[in-house]
């Protein structure tokens, strides 16, 4: 299986009351973010097979923009596993009921996705020798088709930016017709 992990894109400023801050929408920038995501994955021929997302708001339209500029029909599934309070152990159980897919996307949130991110890639026992991080609107790919699960790369919105310049940039020469 492909495992894609993505942090959810920009929603502005955390609110200070919880229950107002499950219902943040991304901001302007977030939903750029999830076109440039979404274009350089179709660039890639990057298809889903399911999307998971946290119940959140922002997390849920990360995944929505995401899946609809990627051409993705089918229901995008909530799931707690995903959200904030959710535990390495859900999230492991989680992945292993979506075995049977082929290529999987959950979005979620920080600091559990980054955390989930070393459940997968860390064998049980080992100490990271760095560490992660996923800004927001990173994604990473892991195959987790034999063990170790590898992490086959990362990335971040930077890169994203740089590949999603590149691939619009013409590739034909400049000339002169005087």
């Amino acid at each position: 299986m492909n495992l894609y992990l993505l942090r959810h894109a920009s929603a502005g400023t955390r609110r200070a009351n919880p229950l107002i801050d499950v219902k943040r929408p991304l901001d302007k920038e977030g939903k750029q973010q999830c076109i440039l995501v979404a274009h350089v994955l179709n660039a890639m021929n990057v298809q889903f097979d399911v999307i998971l997302s946290s119940p959140l708001k922002r997390a849920l339209q990360t995944a929505s923009f995401v899946g609809t500029e990627m051409g993705y029909d089918a229901r995008i599934h909530t799931t707690s596993a995903l959200a904030p309070a959710a535990t390495v152990a859900d999230f492991q159980k989680l992945v292993a009921d979506c075995a049977k897919y082929e290529n999987v996307l959950m979005v979620g949130h920080n600091p559990n996705i980054t955390l989930f991110l070393a459940s997968l890639i860390y064998p049980k026992g080992s100490r990271p020798a760095a560490s992660l991080r996923m800004r927001k609107a990173t994604i990473a790919r892991i195959n987790t088709d034999r063990q170790p699960n590898t992490l086959q790369w990362l990335l971040d919105m930077r890169l994203v930016r740089a590949l999603y310049a590149t691939s619009t940039i013409s590739s034909r020469r400049k000339t002169s017709r005087k």
